[in-house]
């Protein structure tokens, strides 16, 4: 039975997450996430659950335009395009050691909008921190920097 099957069928799925493109609002192998199916269209901040191939993702909405999303996970830095077709369900919460949190918290409302906010600083650090990667890399100096990072871990 799939996960589709499963939502038409009870209305809701809880599961754990896997992957790392939520985080750090969701963290892998860790959390339950609440999906229902949608009652309406989506809005920009909502978290669609939709079918890539035969993996299942769960992404933001970051834009709504006619018929279609641009979506991008919190820890990804690339928008996709989804139609309203792909969509299989919405987060209505998920679960962290016990304490739930749902996605009208006023908590995570202001987490979304946020996060969102500040993408182009993070998507400029990440940019930073691949260039310098490379530069560190060209100068073949990478063995020397694992040394000294394992050595202030000891």
């Amino acid at each position: 039975m799939t996960l589709e099957d499963l939502l038409q069928r009870d209305g809701r799925l809880v599961y754990k997450t896997r992957g790392v493109s939520m985080e750090p609002m969701l963290r892998q192998n860790r959390d339950l996430v609440i999906i229902q199916v949608p009652a309406s269209r989506l809005k920009k901040y909502d978290v669609a659950l939709y079918k890539r191939g035969k993996a299942y993702i769960l992404h933001r909405v970051i834009e709504v335009k006619g018929d279609y999303y641009f979506i991008r996970g919190d820890n990804t830095f690339f928008p996709e395009r989804i139609s309203d077709d792909d969509v299989i369900g919405v987060l209505s919460a998920f679960q962290r050691k016990g304490k739930q949190y749902k996605v009208t918290d006023r908590g995570y409302l202001i987490y979304a909008r946020v996060w969102c906010a500040i993408y182009p600083l993070r998507r400029c650090c990440y940019q930073l921190r691949c260039f310098a990667v490379g530069v560190v890399r060209g100068l073949g100096i990478m063995p020397v920097m694992k040394k000294i990072r394992d050595r202030k871990e000891k």
